[in-house]
């Protein structure tokens, strides 16, 4: 059965929490959202505003401060907020990306070709035993051991080696600061964890994406060889318009291409641009280089019938909040409407306290 475009960004705005309002707790929906993007301080909370109805920056920092949830490398090597048990299970499961960045060309090969790593990792367990250390004084600390090593190529070893979570307050929302680390099983003591799964891992990913081709899969996870994983599950098959195997768990329903999908404000770095293999479901090539730049920032975008229509940017002072909507193609006045509204309630929700303007910028 082959399923259109249409049907798959119906679909993924369906798993992704962004065709209805998800009346559930907001540990529930990250858990079903199989984490949040989150290499910046605060995406997960706009990613949560756009997805649950009510939603306040306090209903995520509790989450933090009470460790239900984690900020963690994992996926692609880049941070994600994840629950505590998907942490301890899925970073085993991760660890191949870190080893090939350890073994990619960069500035780090050369000055840790010279180090015996897991001394290192052992130094480190051993300096977080004792406290968290923010990025800085972990550095400074580890070249008193290994005082030949630069500190940044330091930390970028301790970083792939152990499975270090960025305590509180970073990730608080309203909070600055340097992140700080502690070992993962020593901050989630006591939560139970699970034997790693790459099968249960691709399980979450459809639930949150799919139906997905095996690239897309592996886009997401940053993990090769999945493909052998998924042959051996059950699991039900499409051909999406290219005539690729798209697959998805027995039970999952797909909605009607003509399910209506209204207008949205997707937050900065939202995960829903960054983990397919093929992206054109949710943004055309042309769009993703203007969202997307060069150095990886991901700009908040504008989401008119399910596909991503232009950007948004803020800008504030102390009294102020402004934000600029860009479209890159004609929107219609309703659609316009809905996108000004949607932005006046965003600055509302964030920056409580100021004044408000949303202005529309020609292209």
């Amino acid at each position: 059965m082959h399923l259109s475009h249409r049907v798959l960004n119906r679909a993924t705005l369906d798993r992704q929490l962004l065709l209805k309002p998800a009346k559930m707790p907001v540990l529930d929906a990250v858990t079903h959202l199989a984490g949040l993007q989150a290499q910046a301080p605060f995406p997960p909370y706009y990613a949560l505003w756009c997805r649950v109805p009510g939603f306040q920056p306090d209903d995520l920092a509790s989450l933090l401060l009470d460790r239900s949830v984690v900020r963690m490398v994992l996926m692609r090597g880049t941070v994600h907020l994840v629950p505590a048990a998907d942490a301890l299970a899925w970073r085993p499961l991760t660890q191949i990306v870190m080893d090939r960045a350890l073994t990619a060309a960069n500035q780090h090969r050369e000055p840790l070709s010279k180090l015996d790593h897991d001394a290192v990792a052992k130094t480190t367990s051993e300096l977080l035993r004792e406290r968290p250390y923010s990025s800085d004084q972990l550095g400074k600390a580890l070249v008193e051991h290994y005082p030949e090593t630069p500190a940044a190529s330091l930390m970028f070893l301790v970083r792939a080696v152990l499975p270090l979570v960025q305590i509180p307050p970073r990730g608080i929302w309203g909070k600055a600061g340097q992140p700080t680390y502690q070992v993962a099983d020593h901050w989630l003591d006591g939560v139970a964890a699970r034997e790693p799964s790459a099968a249960e891992l691709v399980r979450r990913y459809l639930a949150a994406f799919g139906p997905a081709t095996v690239a897309d899969v592996q886009a997401w996870a940053g993990v090769t060889k999945l493909g052998e994983v998924i042959e051996e599950m059950d699991l039900r098959t499409y051909l999406d318009p290219e005539g690729r195997t798209l697959y998805d768990l027995p039970d999952a329903t797909l909605p009607d291409e003509d399910t209506p999908a209204p207008p949205r404000l997707l937050g900065p770095f939202d995960q829903t641009l960054l983990s397919y293999a093929d992206r054109t479901r949710m943004i055309s090539d042309e769009h993703r280089k203007r969202v997307i730049t060069v150095n990886g920032l991901v700009k908040g975008t504008l989401l008119v019938d399910g596909r991503v229509r232009g950007s948004w940017e803020t800008t504030t002072t102390r009294e102020s909040a402004a934000m600029a909507l860009t479209p890159f193609e004609r929107i219609s006045k309703r659609d316009t409407a809905a996108l000004e509204s949607a932005g006046r309630k965003l600055l509302a929700w964030a920056e409580p306290g100021k004044t408000h303007e949303v202005r529309l910028m020609s292209e």
